[in-house]
């Protein structure tokens, strides 16, 4: 995996975006310096395909050290997606996964990607790429409650969003969003920006802007060989998640990705399975700052932040 595949390369060609150092060792599966900061967070957002090939994206909490490195090429998660999460039984039988760990009190993140087994009560990760991220759209937040959550989870499933998810879309700081592509693997990432960033644009579809980043176009290079994926959205107040399953196309159109300030191209998302948890993670967080490099919301986007939309 150190070296962009064929779906990162044409994305690269279409954006006139290189990516230097693709190839060099900092995209092996060594865990390395990484380790000691992994063992640290309390949050990771972690991707997969269900026994339907869907892919989904879902955000897993604990204490520090729920997420373990073991050797310098193995993470053991302490923990399962909870009851009525698609991922929760995903990788009894070995599967890709992707996943983000993420420490939003100091605007860190790393990537790894590999392979994932069920074990017991948790995961075994098998790493075959492990990259620190930039901070750029991290929200800083801090746990300022850890014990919320005393009730059990409660999941429903639905078709299309309603009203008050579609409310959760529009004021999101922040979503992750998992992919794959056959032979490549699967991949985590993370989206962030001011709350509209995200339109919905009926009940099934959303939108967003792709802003600059490192080029690597790992989510996009994906989506251009296979355009399955899964979104999650986390109320960090409540610990409820929103997690949608689809499609994702990018638009190239620039006079319509100029309609979106700091917009490089649009990301359009068409869902066909929606998972709402509540009480999904015991963790509560306070909102401490936003990033600095979060483009204004102006344009289509603004227009969509708080009226829903009805299905036709």
């Amino acid at each position: 995996m150190g070296v962009a595949h064929e779906g990162e390369q044409a994305v690269q060609r279409l954006a006139g975006e290189g990516a230097p150092g693709w190839g060099s060792p900092m995209f092996d599966g060594s865990i390395g310096g990484f380790a000691a900061f992994i063992r640290q967070q309390r949050l990771v957002a972690l991707s997969g395909r269900d026994a339907e090939g869907a892919v989904w994206c879902t955000v897993l909490t604990g204490d520090e050290g729920f997420v373990e490195p073991v050797d310098d090429r193995t993470i053991v998660v302490h923990a399962l997606p909870p009851p009525g999460d698609p991922l929760r039984d995903a990788f009894v039988q070995p599967g890709s996964f992707g996943m983000v760990v993420l420490s939003p009190p100091t605007l860190r993140r790393v990537k790894v990607a590999g392979t994932a087994r069920r074990e017991g009560d948790g995961l075994v990760l098998r790493t075959e790429q492990v990259l620190g991220n930039c901070p750029k759209y991290l929200q800083m937040r801090t746990v300022i409650d850890d014990s919320a959550a005393r009730a059990a989870p409660l999941a429903t499933v639905a078709r299309e969003l309603s009203a008050d998810q579609q409310a959760m879309v529009r004021s999101a700081d922040t979503f992750f969003i998992g992919s794959h592509a056959a032979g490549h693997g699967a991949d985590a990432n993370h989206r962030g920006g001011l709350p509209g960033f995200v339109a919905v644009t009926g009940p099934r579809s959303l939108s967003w802007p792709d802003y600059l980043g490192n080029s690597f176009f790992m989510t996009l290079g994906n989506i251009q060989l296979d355009p399955r994926c899964g979104l999650a959205f986390l109320d960090w107040e409540t610990g409820r998640t929103l997690q949608l399953s689809g499609t994702a196309s990018i638009n190239w159109d620039q006079p319509r990705a100029r309609e979106f300030p700091g917009a490089r191209r649009l990301i359009e998302f068409e869902t066909s399975h929606v998972v709402d948890i509540e009480r999904a993670s015991r963790l509560r967080w306070q909102l401490l700052g936003r990033s600095r490099f979060n483009p204004p919301v102006s344009g289509p986007a603004a227009s969509h932040t708080s009226r829903p939309v009805d299905a036709p």
